[in-house]
């Protein structure tokens, strides 16, 4: 059955309002790689950036808290699309896969610090916390977890190891005088180590 004009024309909004808040969520990360997070977010170079009306920065996303947090959870979508056997695969696995996640975009975690500091209650630092319940029981029924292990505040404290050294890597890698390369395939082998010693607890 064929769509009517006002269909098609309904679908194409659709679609242009999602290319342009795509648009404006990378463009937000592009000024926050360049200027830092600290260093202030200016709305007008962002909708610039992504070839809009300042306006619908406002129309889509409400305010500069709005935008931040919806920059983070665009992030998270993205990752998700590309990693669809995550909530099946073991503690370890998971914890090794988010962490390299991560590192490879250590901007969101910095945004997430900034919610976080700001104390947003529409930030969730785990938004999917239902699926991680789910897979911490399965772990635990089959053994990739102690059984009488504390999941929740395991995977609560693995968490806020690696966004916490997110936070800090660049002030880490300049007080220890260790390259930033190095120092994050140095603290990864550790993650990983503190991950196993979890998963192998007798």
């Amino acid at each position: 059955m064929k769509d009517t004009a006002e269909q098609a024309a309904q679908r194409r909004r659709l679609r242009d309002r999602a290319r342009t808040e795509a648009d404006l969520l990378e463009a937000t990360f592009e000024l926050l790689q360049r200027d830092g997070i600290f260093a202030g977010l200016n709305l007008q170079e962002v909708a610039d950036r992504a070839g809009v009306n300042r306006g619908q920065i406002y129309q889509y996303f409400g305010d500069r808290r709005s935008l931040l947090r919806s920059a983070v959870a665009y992030r998270a979508r993205q990752w998700a699309a590309g990693a669809k056997r995550h909530w099946q695969a073991s503690f370890l696995q998971r914890r090794r896969a988010m962490f390299r996640s991560a590192l490879a975009n250590p901007v969101s975690t910095l945004v997430e610090a900034l919610l976080a500091i700001d104390r947003d209650p529409d930030y969730h630092v785990l938004p999917e916390i239902e699926k991680t319940r789910a897979a911490l029981e399965r772990d635990q029924a089959v053994g990739d977890l102690p059984a009488d292990a504390d999941a929740i505040a395991t995977h609560a404290f693995m968490v806020a190891a690696y966004k916490g050294y997110l936070i800090f890597r660049e002030a880490l890698a300049r007080d220890t005088g260790i390259p930033l390369d190095e120092l994050d395939a140095r603290v990864l082998k550790i993650h990983d180590q503190v991950a196993e010693a979890m998963v192998t607890r007798r």
